[in-house]
């Protein structure tokens, strides 16, 4: 059985979340997200005004499983600023209302 954490899938992985500041996983785009939760993690970051990259797991089946072993999360989206996991939609809207979102994101 092959370690996930030397796959090909997994430094593609690697290598996004340590290129960009902030990097959200989600079903879909910005301008059309494919599920609530991914729509409620851009309308967050948007009204937060960051700056950030997406990854549309939806248009790579590697990536979609992947990114759940990268994290030891199940579910997407999946939130990552300065290289480390964040959380789902719940954590950052959690986050969001509590006001410390606002403060990772805008240390980017």
């Amino acid at each position: 059985m092959t370690d996930p954490a030397t796959s090909p899938v997994h430094d593609r992985i690697d290598n996004l979340v340590k290129a960009n500041d902030i990097v959200l996983f989600m079903k879909g785009s910005p301008l059309f997200p494919q599920c609530g939760f991914s729509s409620r993690a851009i309308a967050i970051l948007d009204h937060l005004g960051a700056t950030y990259e997406t990854v549309d797991v939806l248009q790579d089946p590697e990536v979609r499983q992947g990114i759940k072993a990268f994290s030891d999360w199940p579910t997407v989206p999946q939130l990552y600023v300065h290289g480390e996991f964040v959380g789902g939609s719940d954590i950052m809207t959690e986050m969001y209302e509590s006001g410390e979102l606002k403060e990772l994101v805008s240390a980017t």
